[in-house]
């Protein structure tokens, strides 16, 4: 125990082993559901579902781990939400791109944020893109993966003459509405593990009245091989001109999405000092980045870190410790994979609307009664689930920033990194639209 308080430095964090176990569990609870949703998602790519479950599962015990040993805080890590959208959606179904080479696109992207979290200039970036539009993309994610769980629900279905419209009710779409609802009640009764708890009570409505969810034979068994994904990446492939809008939407979107997450749980854990820096801001950072790369080895897509830890910190979290119980948590789930196996689409969909709901939350603080702000906002939020892009959407919104200056006389706003994005992103463009 000694061992444990000198290590994690808990006297110092004033905080002790107990508090930290209640966290970790708390937090495990609480971003659990990500080991339904993730294979669910990738799945929709071909890959085999019973190998992404174990691979999310290892994504998320390293990055944890990294966080909680490398720079020792209740940050833990895993595929990220949005990240594992557009990796299926956008890049492998929407571009016709093997899941093979778009694991090696997040494995490029990876090793390229690795690179500049040592050299610094991760944590420098973030200051350099208008804040208006860091809350547009989230929101546009967040509306991109709402779209994806009303799609899984069949609620939202394709329709001839205009797109998109409403679906015909049957067992798994009434069920589903009924999770729903289970979620967001527990949500608003602020009832940990809410979104853990309503897939799981989804799928025990499932159990009931729909025939094709069934138990298992058995309820533990060794984790399934990962050897269908394992190493199955294509480097060569995610290295063409063709990719590379693909590898920078995975770093731009990897970076505001861990640094947003990062921030909010510093100020919860106190780490933020009074000049504004974040204590162990670089150990943070490359353990995501390291995790990144470790993830897509193992073959899932782009880990990050999870604002869900902020129910641990809110419990008591301090250090890492929290950490090493979280993933341990993580560890006990790889053997009891045929329950994970048996969860339905419609049971994961609730998950996605409300995971879109907290992302689409901070629109509110984007100003668009100024239309400079307005245009770029816009066409970013409305073009990501509209294009079923995220890359597409982000190169509309900066090449929109750029021009929307330009027309207002205010070139010399424009950051030098932005020309340098603006232009990247109007390449991007070019090549989607060929």
């Amino acid at each position: 125990m000694n061992i444990l308080r000198k290590f994690f430095k808990l006297d110092s964090l004033k905080t002790n082993i107990r508090l930290e176990a209640i966290a970790g569990s708390t937090t495990f609870l609480a971003m659990a559901y990500i080991i339904f949703v993730n294979p669910d998602i990738l799945s929709a790519t071909g890959m085999d579902k019973g190998a992404l479950i174990t691979a999310t599962i290892l994504a998320s015990v390293v990055g944890t781990l990294l966080a909680g040993l490398w720079a020792n805080v209740p940050f833990a890590m895993a595929p990220g939400m949005g990240l594992n959208a557009f990796f299926a959606y956008s890049l492998v179904i929407g571009q016709k791109v093997s899941w093979q080479t778009a694991l090696g696109v997040v494995f490029v992207s990876g090793v390229l944020f690795l690179i500049l979290t040592l050299c610094g200039v991760r944590s420098k970036v973030v200051n350099i893109i208008p804040i208006y539009l860091r809350l547009s993309i989230a929101a546009g994610i967040g509306l991109f993966i709402a779209l994806i769980g009303f799609q899984n629900l069949g609620l939202v279905v394709r329709n001839d003459a205009t797109m998109i419209g409403l679906g015909s009710i049957d067992k798994s779409l009434l069920l589903g509405l009924i999770g729903l609802l289970i979620t967001m009640f527990l949500e608003v009764r602020r009832i940990k593990g809410s979104i853990l708890l309503g897939i799981l009570a989804t799928t025990i409505l499932g159990l009931i009245f729909v025939d094709t969810v069934s138990l298992p034979k058995e309820m533990f068994s060794l984790p399934p091989s990962i050897a269908p994904i394992f190493f199955k990446l294509d480097i060569i492939g995610a290295l063409k001109w063709g990719m590379w809008g693909a590898i920078f939407s995975f770093m731009f979107v990897d970076l505001f999405d861990s640094v947003g997450s990062i921030v909010a749980c510093s100020y919860s854990s106190d780490l933020v000092n009074e000049d504004g820096s974040i204590d162990r801001l670089d150990r943070i950072l490359e353990a995501d980045a390291v995790a990144t790369v470790a993830g897509a080895l193992l073959g899932t897509s782009t880990t990050t870190t999870y604002v869900e830890s902020g129910t641990g910190i809110a419990e008591g979290g301090r250090s890492g410790l929290a950490n090493v119980v979280t993933a341990l948590l993580f560890m006990t789930a790889l053997f009891v994979t045929p329950i994970i196996g048996i969860v339905p689409s419609f049971a994961t969909a609730p998950a996605l609307i409300v995971v879109g709901i907290y992302m689409f939350k901070h629109i509110k603080d984007v100003d668009f009664r100024n239309f400079e702000v307005a245009v770029p906002a816009f066409l970013t939020i409305v073009l990501i689930p509209l294009t079923y892009c995220i890359s597409t959407g982000l190169s509309f919104g900066f090449v929109a920033h750029v021009l929307v200056k330009i027309s207002a006389g205010k070139i010399r706003e424009i950051h030098p990194v932005m020309w340098g994005v603006g232009i990247f992103s109007f390449l991007n463009l070019v090549l989607l639209l060929k």
